[in-house]
């Protein structure tokens, strides 16, 4: 389940709003150009299943997606625990950036955090399994998986090479929570 905290972008110590509420989580979210659902989730899918089994499982809110919002395609990102190289992976995406196209991802298993810098307020939302993020294109954001990173999620692109990053050299990312602020879990 989704939870959304929402700060100043200059007072990363007090959240002015924080909410587990899909409603109100969908409606600020939507203020903010951001489209976000929860989706039905099937029974579990395996550990073990490959990409294409998720995407299976799925083909109908995947194909849906596409066809509104014009992606092209759609694939399976995986970060199962004890990587060891994770603190690099999630350094990776936790420099505040934009893409020339929108980031949607959809929540299969775990949770992430994704913080959204619009006008002068920070959104985190950290998302679990069955939501769906959409992130405007030039939308000023960053992600952090955690210290020791699980989950898996679908990933859309309009580009054949995927999100390009254009890092915007504000250290904001740098002043705010992590995610293992929200779910307690630490290294």
């Amino acid at each position: 389940m989704a939870r959304l905290s929402v700060y100043s972008d200059t007072d990363p110590s007090v959240a002015e709003l924080s909410s587990a509420d899909p409603a109100l989580v969908t409606a600020h979210l939507a203020l903010a150009g951001v489209l976000f659902e929860r989706w039905p989730t099937p029974q579990a899918i395996p550990d073990a299943a490959d990409a294409q089994a998720v995407l299976d499982a799925y083909a109908g809110p995947v194909a849906a997606l596409k066809e509104a919002r014009g992606f092209q395609s759609a694939d399976v990102v995986r970060m199962p625990r004890g990587l060891p190289d994770a603190a690099a992976r999630r350094a990776a995406f936790l420099a505040e950036h934009t893409h020339d196209e929108d980031e949607a991802r959809f929540f299969v298993q775990g949770s992430g955090a994704f913080y959204l810098h619009v006008d002068e307020k920070v959104f985190r939302i950290v998302c679990g399994a069955g939501d769906l993020l959409s992130i405007p294109a030039r939308t000023k954001h960053w992600f952090d998986m955690g210290p020791d990173p699980e989950f898996t999620a679908i990933r859309f692109f309009t580009r054949p090479d995927g999100w390009v990053a254009s890092v915007t050299g504000d250290v904001i990312a740098d002043r705010f929570p992590k995610f293992e602020s929200e779910t307690g879990r630490v290294p």
